[in-house]
């Protein structure tokens, strides 16, 4: 069973936040993260928060691992080396973006789930800085640098498995180098964007508009169900809401549905591509030569 590395740091499970709520890693919550991940993919629902059973491997073909470019341990393998992980994950006495560095890569190593390995390994890289507490209430998106050097990460992670580290802890610092930098304008427009759609509006104090404006600026997609539930009122007051962000350009529908539909806030969204942009570049950057 071939399991690819897929998707970005946006779409990443907020594993961060629920090991700051407890202050150490546990095998429960890395489940968790997974299950919330995994629980609406139609092909992997069943297997969603559990640790694999089967064998899989990455590259290669559907049916055979003969090409594969890494073989994961076997399945039976899997749970002491996961609490082997979790053990290093909780350690103090370890420099954090080494600890970041070495826990992403031996998950992914590991390979515990049978897909979303990718994801949880990036989420698992926010949870370790915010459990250290370099981080408090953001995510740096170290992710977006990794996946701009997807050729140089790979071959770091080979060369972790082959026994060398030092190539995935050099990644991860320039990652997170050029991820802290490119971040800070971004931080500067974000704050400014709550003012902005206030003044833009001028809501009414409680309304649901009012709600909605700092709901869309704590979580960027907002589902129906979640939008009535930040808006605490009537659902006929949540749609007024809904139509005056969208006619002011705040929001927009991204489904194109009747139902189950979901929003998102325009400006937050076209900031993190800008910013995963920057990030790209910057990380390009450190890749030329330097003149003598």
């Amino acid at each position: 069973m071939r399991d690819e590395h897929g998707g970005g740091y946006r779409g990443d499970p907020p594993t961060h936040a629920r090991v700051g709520l407890h202050g150490c890693f546990t095998l429960d919550e890395i489940q968790g993260a997974h299950r919330a991940l995994m629980f609406d993919d139609p092909s992997e629902s069943l297997y969603a928060g559990r640790l694999r059973d089967m064998q899989n491997w990455i590259g290669g073909s559907d049916h055979s691992p003969r090409d594969a470019i890494h073989v994961p341990p076997a399945p039976e393998h899997v749970p002491p080396l996961m609490a082997d992980l979790i053990e290093y994950l909780n350690r103090e006495d370890v420099p954090i973006m080494v600890q970041a560095a070495i826990g992403h890569a031996q998950f992914e190593s590991i390979h515990g789930f049978t897909d979303g390995n990718g994801r949880i390994g990036r989420a698992l890289v926010s949870a370790v800085l915010h459990r250290r507490g370099a981080t408090r209430n953001l995510v740096v998106p170290i992710a977006s640098g990794l996946l701009a050097q997807r050729d140089a990460y790979f071959a770091a992670l080979i060369a972790y498995r082959e026994g060398d580290p030092e190539p995935i802890i050099r990644l991860f610092a320039r990652s997170a180098e050029a991820a802290a930098v490119c971040s800070r304008a971004t931080i500067e427009r974000l704050n400014a964007l709550p003012d902005r759609w206030y003044l833009q509006l001028k809501p009414r104090y409680g309304s649901a508009t009012e709600r909605l404006i700092a709901a869309f600026y704590d979580e960027p997609a907002l589902t129906s169900e979640e939008a009535n539930f930040y808006a605490g009122t009537a659902s006929s007051n949540t749609n007024h809401a809904i139509t005056q962000l969208e006619a002011a350009g705040i929001i927009k529908e991204i489904t194109g549905r009747k139902r189950d539909r979901v929003w998102i806030a325009i400006a937050i969204m076209e900031e993190l591509d800008q910013l995963d942009q920057r990030i790209h570049a910057a990380m390009a950057e450190t890749q030329k030569p330097r003149s003598s």
